[in-house]
């Protein structure tokens, strides 16, 4: 098991951070800091074997920190994920042993592809004793992203598909009913979609008061121009 340290001042982002971990196989997220100063604490008391590392943050932003897990000479492996899209502070990054760089926003894709490069990386330089050339330029050259992702137990990628492309004809707020009828599947089974979905910050829930009867529970899609089911259903 990877073990993965999150450092990111931004809540919301730390959050979306564990998810996406929780969704590739052989990591696990450990502990969260929200800036530098933090995470060089916990780096003290700790091993950890990846940082997921922002740039901006405050008290210690992170090129710093990355320079003091270089001067302190940490093993320990640092993917950046950052806003930070100028050229010096993706040089520096790089400079000081970044072995990938995300720009944010960034689609689960891009951060999958860095997480299996990663676990590729790792099982070949350090699990392998004797390194052949063809094993080493697994490691440096870029491959095309591996996007199959499991499905939770229960879910079909061709029934997620049809779910997916039902809930972007529609405009405004639906209920559960009323997919499952365009679908033509039981409420039950339409649920478990919707709140996969939902997951996944593609959809949310909200309670909707009508002017008569009883409240009803509706989904609103956040974003359906998102390439994150790509990942699933291909």
């Amino acid at each position: 098991m990877i073990n993965v340290l999150v450092v990111e001042d931004d809540p919301m982002v730390a959050h979306l951070h564990e998810h996406y971990i929780s969704q590739v196989k052989g990591f696990k997220l450990c502990d969260v800091a929200n800036n530098g100063e933090k995470a060089l604490k916990l780096l003290e008391q700790n091993d950890y074997d990846l940082l997921i590392l922002d740039i901006f943050m405050p008290t210690m932003d992170g090129l710093q920190l990355l320079a003091k897990i270089r001067e302190k000479l940490y093993d320990v492996d640092v993917i950046v994920v950052s806003a930070a899209n100028d050229k010096d502070k993706i040089k520096q990054a790089l400079r000081l042993g970044a072995v990938d760089y995300i720009i944010k926003p960034f689609e689960f894709e891009r951060f999958h592809l860095a997480m299996n490069n990663y676990q590729r990386r790792r099982h070949i330089v350090e699990e392998q004793n004797i390194i052949e050339q063809s094993d080493l330029d697994q490691t440096i050259v870029r491959h095309e992203p591996q996007t199959a992702v499991s499905l939770p137990k229960g879910l079909d990628k061709n029934t997620l598909g049809t779910v997916w492309e039902c809930i972007r004809q529609i405009d405004g707020m639906f209920t559960t009913e009323e997919v499952a009828a365009m679908v033509g599947i039981s409420r039950v089974s339409i649920r478990k979609y919707l709140e996969f979905l939902k997951s996944l910050h593609l959809l949310k829930l909200d309670l909707h008061r009508g002017s008569v009867g009883r409240p009803v529970y509706k989904y609103l899609c956040l974003d359906k121009e998102s390439n994150v089911l790509k990942a699933y259903i291909q």
